[in-house]
């Protein structure tokens, strides 16, 4: 029972946690050494979501079965799915509790009502998790899948007006599922995705499902009033949960025409609802209250306190990058952007850059050597610094000029 005064302590904390000045480094485990600023491809949980889902463990193998199957934590699952729907800004039965967001898209590719002379669409900065489902399911169900080359050159002067015309320009007759990253994991371009999805139902589109795996737990969201069909995140990242936690938004009509991909006995009584697509048996329960920690540590903090942090760091991160003769590929202006950006190295190989950065200095963050951009990855969250950025700026330099 010991997660009951865990919980009730975390409550007692959140006014204290206000007054926490960021960056929040000293509420995580880092190793000393280690910058990190990778948290767009994995995040590092806050030491208390840590040792909350450690008690977790120790406290269901003292009886698994009365933790598990037992009544001893069942107000506490339903707690955790009001609270996921609560972040999530939406109505507590129109979200579900997932692994991944790619776990959400492949439920989408194998289970939705579309088939032949149907066409799923989306541009080449949807992420490999959104997109290598539905190539998979195509040729079994019938539909087809068209992407289109996003304009990556034009990408840091672009308006939200330029985004959404990129978008609705490609929607053809037969397009029914339209796919986009809210903020994609390249360079971080944000998608005006309900002005997006406005458009896309104008001409036709029946579905609008968007991955929020790089804006969840970074930007001040409401979900539930973007006017998508489907919204969905991995915890792991910016929301810091505990590994192999996703959320997960579906609109009823949506529903309506999503079976699930997983059935057990007494999911009927969820029909109704998008707990349907969460419930698939065991689940790591430890791991499932220990998402409420995390979102209650995020909410203590302050959504709009994190999100205006980020964009001071990733701001100071133009700045220097530019100063020091760095070329910028990402959004300009935050209002475009999120809390991952890509600056480049020069003629230096990016991953020889980073190999020689986390060996010598202990920089973490994420080079993309090829494909539809180059450079070096840096992504920031709340327990990152000013003196970080300008550390690994600095940093940068001299290892790009000395492998160039």
């Amino acid at each position: 029972m010991g997660a009951v005064g865990r919980l009730a302590r975390a409550e007692m904390d959140r006014a204290a946690m206000r007054d926490i000045a960021l960056p929040t480094r000293g509420a995580y485990s880092v190793e000393p050494g280690v910058t990190y600023l990778n948290h767009a491809s994995i995040g590092t949980m806050p030491t208390a979501v840590r040792d909350a889902l450690v008690e977790n463990i120790r406290t269901v193998e003292t009886n698994p079965w009365l933790y598990m199957w037992g009544p001893a934590w069942a107000e506490q699952i339903e707690a955790a799915h009001e609270e996921a729907a609560a972040y999530l800004g939406c109505e507590a039965g129109d979200a579900a509790i997932i692994h991944n967001t790619t776990e959400a898209f492949g439920m989408l590719a194998n289970g939705l009502d579309i088939g032949p002379g149907d066409e799923v669409l989306f541009s080449s900065l949807n992420h490999a998790g959104a997109g290598e489902s539905w190539r998979s399911a195509a040729g079994a169900r019938g539909f087809t899948v068209r992407t289109f080359e996003f304009p990556l050159a034009e990408a840091p002067g672009m308006t939200a007006g330029d985004v959404v015309e990129a978008h609705v320009r490609e929607i053809g007759e037969r397009t029914r599922v339209l796919v986009l990253p809210h903020v994609d994991n390249i360079i971080g371009l944000r998608h005006p995705a309900a002005e997006i999805a406005r458009a896309a139902r104008e001409r036709g589109v029946r579905f609008v499902a968007v991955d929020g795996a790089q804006a969840t737990g970074v930007l001040d969201i409401p979900v539930g009033r973007l006017g998508v069909d489907l919204y969905a995140t991995s915890a792991h990242k910016g929301l810091q949960a505990p590994k192999g936690f996703g959320l997960m938004y579906v609109a009823a009509g949506m529903r309506e025409h999503l079976r699930p991909m997983t059935t057990t006995w007494g999911r009927s009584r969820w029909d109704a609802t998008a707990r349907r697509y969460t419930d698939f048996g065991t689940r790591n329960l430890p791991g499932m209250l220990a998402l409420r920690d995390a979102i209650a540590f995020q909410d203590a903090l302050g959504r709009e306190r994190i999100e205006g942090h980020c964009k001071s760091l990733r701001d100071r991160l133009r700045e220097r990058a530019e100063a020091g003769g760095l070329g910028w590929r990402s959004p300009r202006d935050f209002v475009m952007g999120g809390a991952l950006a890509m600056v480049d190295v020069g003629r230096a190989s990016p991953d020889e850059v980073f190999d020689a950065m986390w060996r010598e200095y202990g920089y973490v963050f994420r080079p993309f050597g090829g494909g539809p951009a180059r450079g070096a990855r840096v992504s920031v969250h709340a327990m990152n610094s000013i003196e970080e950025i300008d550390g690994f700026v600095e940093t940068l330099l001299r290892v790009a000029a000395r492998l160039r």
